[in-house]
């Protein structure tokens, strides 16, 4: 399986770290400029700490990059964390970056596209574009933990809703207990 893995500026981009450990098969990686900025704010992590997590990566301002083209293969594109700035353009049909062009790649060649959205509280506007994408075929799939599992950690936080999004893409885990 080759994943486009997208992060983007938003708080919480400890959830697309853990999913670049986690997924299995080729992952390519695009990040934002505020991605790096806000990889380096809460992790402390450089650019060369992710490259061991990916077959590739690419500058979101490279619109020549392999994703942003439809004859390039890829099985699945999961944007985590995604900013509600980065789904609202994705929404509207606006492809002006390497992660929003490879997003509506994703969606016009039918593939698996999963976003992450990591805010709160949500405005109508950011319901509805959520609503849009849905109905475009996109899984929308907030960054919430659940507690159940009784996590422990944040780590165990970060782990059920990477397992979740593991899940999407049909890849066996056992980062969270499921329930019954």
């Amino acid at each position: 399986m080759r994943y486009v893995v997208a992060l983007t500026g938003c708080s919480g981009i400890r959830y697309g770290i853990r999913l670049l450990e986690e997924l299995d098969g080729e992952r390519e990686l695009i990040i934002s400029e505020m991605g790096r900025k806000v990889l380096d704010e809460e992790t402390g992590l450089t650019m060369d700490d992710l490259e061991a997590n990916a077959e590739e990566i690419y500058s979101d301002d490279d619109l020549f990059a392999p994703p942003a083209s439809g004859s390039h293969r890829f099985d699945a594109m999961i944007i985590c964390p995604c900013t509600q700035s980065t789904l609202a353009k994705i929404a509207a049909g606006i492809s002006d970056t390497l992660i929003t062009r490879a997003a509506s790649v994703t969606l016009k060649e039918k593939r698996k596209l999963i976003i992450v959205p990591r805010e709160t509280p949500l405005s109508t506007i950011m319901l509805e574009n959520e609503l849009k994408l849905a109905r475009a075929g996109a899984i929308i799939l907030p960054a919430s933990p659940a507690f159940y599992a009784e996590p422990r950690t944040v780590d165990d936080m970060l782990n059920f809703v990477v397992g979740k999004v593991l899940d999407q893409v049909g890849q066996e885990h056992d980062l969270f207990r499921r329930w019954g």
